[in-house]
């Protein structure tokens, strides 16, 4: 694959995880379609699609409340996923799991959980199978900051260490400003660790920093993670950075400046005020657009052309989704246990 080629499949990936979000908010519009609170993964995309980069398609990945985003990243099918979460019978698990559970095992997601912490004992044990089969298969399991402070998180992470698990710990750290994110220590106001990424190599974990607002810095350095778990040096940590977006504050996600337009990586000064300097300095996909013109690796047309064969894929997406029918109710007992 060449630098532009490469360049356009990141630059797609993130666009197809945020196109399909914003979808997602005007899809809550209707109150009959998501009835419950839902969490995006605006602002992380180039998290999820450069970490997932690096993977092998029979690579595991598990996830979080905020899944959509790393289901896509991994290689889910948008109306699939678009399905799950509005609950209807093409979605991934047919529609029962929702947006909290979008699992997709074909891809290697086996499983996703809203509880805080849920995932990582789970993750674990997968990658304890992978070495008891001596295969060279590895686990990433996603987690946010707020994971660090639950019980589970320390044990899961002292048996992974001590049976020298193929296993990936990557920290989506979604609390910090732009200048702390290239930063050594992670200020936390809820824990009592002064740096977040003291406590991995506490546990003599080697521990990354990263901005996850850089693409290509995120493929680069979990391509290289990931090799040396395959030969035999897990677990490993990854601490990635980003600050978060200002449509994820409250209850509800919302877009306080409508979609994001393509045209902001050239006019930062168009975004309304609420969002600008995000947009500005925090924005993966605005961010990536204004390096790859300016590497030359992309041309503003051909970044625009992306963007609109993206917005036409998820309204495509979208609308297959809602003529999918909902679960027959008959099946109301099928896979469930008593």
């Amino acid at each position: 694959m060449t630098s532009n080629e490469r360049a356009a499949t990141l630059l797609r990936g993130m666009l197809r995880i945020r196109r399909l979000e914003e979808k997602l908010i005007h899809l809550a519009e209707d109150k009959t379609l998501i009835r419950a609170h839902y969490h995006l993964y605006v602002g992380q995309e180039a998290a999820g699609t450069g970490a997932c980069s690096a993977l092998r398609r029979d690579d595991l990945v598990f996830t979080t409340h905020r899944n959509h985003g790393h289901v896509i990243a991994k290689g889910g099918d948008p109306f699939r996923v678009i399905a799950e979460i509005i609950g209807r019978r093409d979605g991934y698990l047919g529609g029962r799991g929702g947006t909290f559970h979008v699992a997709a095992p074909e891809i290697g997601i086996p499983h996703t959980s809203a509880i805080v912490g849920g995932s990582l004992p789970i993750a674990a044990g997968t990658a304890w199978a992978a070495k008891l089969g001596r295969s060279d298969r590895v686990t990433v399991v996603f987690f946010g900051d707020g994971v660090m402070e639950e019980g589970v998180f320390y044990e899961t992470l002292n048996i992974a260490q001590l049976w020298r698990l193929p296993i990936l710990f990557y920290m989506e750290n979604n609390s910090v400003t732009p200048e702390e994110r290239p930063g050594r220590g992670s200020p936390t106001s809820s824990h009592a660790a002064k740096a977040l990424s003291d406590i991995p190599r506490a546990f003599g974990i080697d521990t990354t920093i990263l901005d996850g607002t850089r693409v290509d810095r995120v493929a680069r350095a979990v391509g290289g993670l990931v090799a040396r778990l395959r030969a035999g040096e897990g677990p490993l940590f990854v601490e990635s950075r980003t600050t978060r977006w200002p449509g994820n504050y409250g209850s509800f996600p919302r877009l306080p400046g409508g979609d994001t337009e393509i045209g902001w990586a050239w006019d930062q000064a168009a975004p309304v005020e609420e969002v600008r300097e995000w947009h500005a300095k925090s924005d993966p996909i605005l961010l990536w657009a204004r390096e790859c013109e300016r590497a030359g690796t992309l041309s503003r047309d051909a970044i625009v052309t992306i963007d609109r064969e993206v917005r036409e894929e998820i309204e495509k997406a979208a609308a297959a989704a809602l003529a999918s029918p909902p679960p027959d109710p008959r099946a109301v007992l099928e896979n469930a246990y008593a």
